[in-house]
């Protein structure tokens, strides 16, 4: 693991070789859910890398696993000395993308990656392939706009987190559990949040792209991936029966098989 400082914000990331090589593919840029961090994809990363011949890197964002926290992450929004303070805004996919994800990449020599995010993740990595090159973007269960269904699945894991076992579960990943908790939850549950919606951004994705989503999922329905395609026509999908929120972790096989035929396609120069 290495703490990157991006703007005054230590940033956990971890690197994976890739083969060696004279001209090596574009590496694989893991990009986690909204409870997530580098740690909880466990070993599917160097899977995916493995088997698609391309290095990766896996980060945590702010908050999140060994990354720096957020003070008072339940407090007013505020800045302190240039960085975010408090609750999280209605926007912060958008400044994740916007703002956090170009001075990393620049900071790891990365120009042209292939996004694979999850859920939060993949929200972000359709926001940043809509305003910057990318070779590829991967998406698994990402959130274009706010569901019901959503709402009533993050209600739940907040009773869960309070009365039940997932805050010491969660505890295992996260340097700070309830930071990492709470900045995702509230922002979720909030009133402003409900009018999220990225559907226009989508519009702006010219790069390769693939969207995949579990029958199953309690965390948004299959409108999610339909509206990626409605907006970008050349979206490839993959709607997996018996799968729920994590196509890597339900259905490995099946999303590495699918992810390498992806990657493997011929592109126009």
């Amino acid at each position: 693991m290495n703490l990157m400082d991006i703007d005054g914000v230590g940033i956990e990331v971890h690197r994976i070789a890739g083969p060696a090589g004279p001209d090596p593919l574009a590496p694989l840029v893991f990009l986690h859910e909204g409870l997530g961090s580098a740690a909880m994809w466990r070993d599917w990363p160097r899977q995916l890398c493995a088997a698609t011949g391309r290095a990766g890197v896996v980060i945590s964002r702010r908050g999140y696993g060994r990354s720096d926290p957020v003070p008072d992450v339940r407090g007013d929004p505020s800045e302190q000395a240039g960085r975010r303070c408090g609750r999280l805004r209605p926007d912060y996919m958008h400044r994740e993308a916007w703002e956090v994800m170009p001075a990393l990449l620049a900071k790891l020599g990365i120009d042209h990656p292939v996004l694979v995010g999850h859920s939060d993740g993949g929200t972000i990595a359709l926001l940043y392939a809509s305003r910057h090159p990318v070779a590829a973007c991967i998406v698994m269960a990402p959130h274009v706009i706010v569901e019901d269904l959503s709402i009533a699945a993050i209600t739940q894991a907040r009773e869960a987190f309070q009365s039940g076992g997932l805050r010491e579960r969660l505890a295992r990943f996260h340097a700070d559990v309830d930071g990492a908790f709470w900045q995702w939850n509230d922002i979720w549950l909030s009133e402003d949040f409900r009018a999220f919606d990225i559907r226009e951004d989508c519009r702006r994705i010219t790069a390769p792209l693939l969207a995949l989503q579990g029958v199953d999922d309690p965390y948004g329905t299959m409108a999610q991936i339909d509206e990626i395609a409605a907006n970008a026509p050349h979206t490839r999908l993959l709607k997996l029966p018996g799968c729920g929120h994590s196509p890597h972790r339900d259905q490995p096989g099946a999303v590495n098989a699918a992810i390498r035929a992806f990657l493997s396609e011929p592109r126009p120069a």
